[in-house]
């Protein structure tokens, strides 16, 4: 090799050393002038394609996963805050969007404010951190199903109620008689297997063990203090200091920006009632502004 080749070479390594410095002087630079947290909230009762007539917002996970994607797919965000103000939901509905948060990329964190309970707890579980203030309400893992016996009404308005069914159980739990002892054993049975799951599942997600989990649960709701000390919240906080977490989990060293995401409602959302008939709920003694019905939710 003669001596030009060598300086040709040195020089070519040389470059290339200066621009591998290069670059990372500018991740370095780009990341401390700060990044995009994306906010989406949780507000209201979780359930696909409900909402209350009575003025209470309904969240669809549909809406939320897509907002998820949305967040993870834009380059300029580094982190989502799930702002949750919710007493729940349905199974199905909850567990959708605590999978879409534990599958996302970018780092999430949930900011529990006034309550994060039931259904949206199990939401919350999945992701990198969660955040309440000291009075927050967090918790109620358990269940309830929620029945009305209106036939002693019926008798006294004078107005004859039946049904005329093909199937043993096909009016199990029609508001127009009581239940069986079978009956209640079968209901008894579906509540009992959406708990149980419903524990398995954050004691997954919080890395705790399942009879720790069962100790504490029984449906109690806990404050964020007692919550934080039961390790079912990571920190103690408002939203900022939610967001400031959420920054450092996505490297952002400087200042940064924060959106919201909203999806307003569709007028056919705002008609429609709940049809799940199993959910994850607080419960009515919460003041659940659902309307009545036969066999109500059983929620989380």
């Amino acid at each position: 090799m003669n001596k030009n080749t060598q300086i040709l070479l040195i020089g070519i390594g040389g470059l290339s050393v200066m621009a591998i410095f290069a670059i990372g002087m500018l991740a370095i630079f780009s990341t401390s002038l700060g990044g995009t947290i994306a906010v989406i909230p949780i507000q209201g009762q979780i359930g696909y394609g409900s909402a209350n007539v009575l003025g209470g917002s309904v969240v669809n996970p549909d809406t939320i996963k897509e907002q998820i994607k949305t967040a993870e797919s834009d380059s300029s965000v580094s982190a989502i805050l799930l702002d949750i103000n919710s007493p729940g939901g349905t199974p199905v509905a909850s567990e959708e969007i605590m999978n879409e948060v534990k599958n996302c990329k970018k780092p999430v964190v949930s900011w529990i404010s006034d309550s994060g309970a039931s259904g949206a707890y199990l939401a919350a579980t999945g992701s990198d951190k969660i955040v309440a203030s000291n009075s927050s309400m967090v918790g109620s893992i358990g269940v309830i199903m929620d029945l009305t016996n209106l036939s002693d009404l019926y008798e006294k308005l004078g107005v004859n109620r039946s049904s005329i069914t093909a199937g043993k159980y096909k009016d199990m739990g029609a508001d127009y008689k009581d239940l069986t002892p079978e009956e209640q054993s079968i209901l008894q049975s579906m509540v009992d297997e959406n708990y149980d799951n419903f524990m398995t599942i954050v004691a997954e997600n919080r890395k705790l063990s399942k009879e720790y989990v069962a100790s504490i649960a029984e449906g109690r709701i806990y404050t964020g203090k007692q919550a934080k000390k039961l390790k079912l919240i990571d920190e103690i906080g408002g939203k900022q200091q939610a967001l400031d977490i959420a920054a450092k989990l996505g490297g952002i060293h400087g200042s940064y920006e924060v959106i919201t995401m909203k999806s307003p409602q569709s007028f056919d959302d705002i008609l429609s009632t709940i049809s799940s008939k199993i959910g994850y709920s607080i419960g009515k003694g919460m003041g659940s502004l659902l309307e009545e019905d036969t066999l109500q939710n059983v929620m989380y």
